[in-house]
């Protein structure tokens, strides 16, 4: 075990049999250990850095059924909704002004923002805060949308792969092509965009096998941001009475794709601290260095429900960022309120 943690800190890599066999083989004490390696990798490219993002989650309606998702389009118990241009501006303006330099707009696959809506937002966005980063998480669009969409001045695309194994996707995405899953996230990539990518753990059938592919995908693609939380039940969907992912098992992959892909960008997600009131800490602690406070309106963030008793549902805008910065401060971490540009990024398409 000692010789694979030495290799995984100092090549950045394992293949797939010695993933499995580590995830099978680790004990208490070699988990602190990975978590402390994971924590000091991060400060090679990041230092104590936490960059912070606006989230504005401006739609709610999902043309998909994913079947561990509260937005899916089955869900008939969901209260929909979206915002206007206007409010998605407002929200905006009002995260500049608490000093947010890095946006984040998300919604289920809605069709409703066409391709024209989008690149509207999105200029009057960049006209309004040219300085500030556009990230969009809006699904699988057209190559043409995409290409749109970064010519309006989108800098970044978070698209979570969900599952690396071909069998498992299938299995909680009905209608749904894995091919076009990963073909979305090559070409982003080609287009330009900094991309995101991840998945969840604890999913049902979701075994070390699986995992070992989820971070071995992650490595090949070498996205700039990698998303990875605990799987949580919605008692609307059919994976209702399943058992869910843990914080603990969550930390780990967290901390392996850290090592794995050292220069990441990654979320400390609200669902772990929706699972553990220090989640976010831990994985801080394991190698994350991004957190995404909320900036919709309260109107409507319980609405945005991807799985139940999400938190910083209740908070103001103000109350949220000054909250965060709190939590983070105590736990030893720096505030970064910039653009929060992966480390050697620039914004020019890869070569086809």
């Amino acid at each position: 075990m000692e010789g694979l943690l030495g290799k995984l800190v100092e090549q950045n890599e394992l293949d797939q049999e010695e993933i499995v066999y580590f995830l099978q083989h680790l004990t208490p004490e070699l988990k602190v250990r990975l978590f402390d390696l994971a924590a000091q990798t991060r400060k090679l490219h990041y230092n104590e850095n936490v960059f912070m993002r606006g989230l504005i989650e401006f739609s709610n309606f999902c043309k998909q059924d994913c079947l561990y998702c509260g937005l899916r389009r089955s869900n008939a118990a969901a209260e929909r909704y979206r915002l206007t241009e206007k409010e998605i501006l407002e929200c905006a303006e009002e995260g500049y002004r608490l000093g947010y330099r890095s946006f984040v707009l998300q919604s289920g696959e809605d069709f409703h923002f066409t391709e024209a809506r989008m690149v509207r937002l999105v200029t009057s966005m960049k006209i309004r805060f040219p300085e500030a980063a556009i990230t969009l998480s809006i699904g699988e669009r057209s190559e043409a949308f995409y290409r749109a969409l970064f010519d309006a001045g989108t800098d970044r695309y978070l698209l979570r792969h969900e599952a690396a194994s071909r069998s498992l996707y299938q299995s909680l995405h009905p209608g749904m092509s894995y091919d076009n899953r990963v073909n979305c996230l090559r070409t982003l990539k080609k287009i330009g965009y900094q991309v995101g990518a991840g998945f969840m753990v604890g999913l049902p059938g979701q075994t070390h096998e699986h995992l070992a592919e989820d971070l071995l995908f992650l490595k090949e693609l070498h996205p700039e941001m990698i998303g990875i939380g605990p799987f949580i039940p919605h008692s609307a969907t059919p994976l209702k009475d399943a058992q869910g992912g843990t914080v603990e098992d969550t930390l780990v992959m967290i901390a392996m794709a850290r090592l794995l892909i050292p220069d990441a960008l990654m979320p400390a997600t609200t669902a772990m601290g929706t699972l553990d009131h220090t989640g976010r800490e831990k994985a801080l602690a394991a190698g994350s260095n991004v957190v995404m406070p909320i900036l919709s309106p309260l109107s409507v963030r319980r609405k945005y429900a991807l799985y139940e008793n999400k938190i910083c549902t209740g908070d103001e805008a103000s109350q949220c960022r000054s909250c965060m910065e709190m939590r983070i401060a105590a736990a030893g971490y720096k505030i970064d309120l910039t653009r929060g540009d992966h480390c050697s990024f620039n914004r020019t398409p890869e070569k086809s």
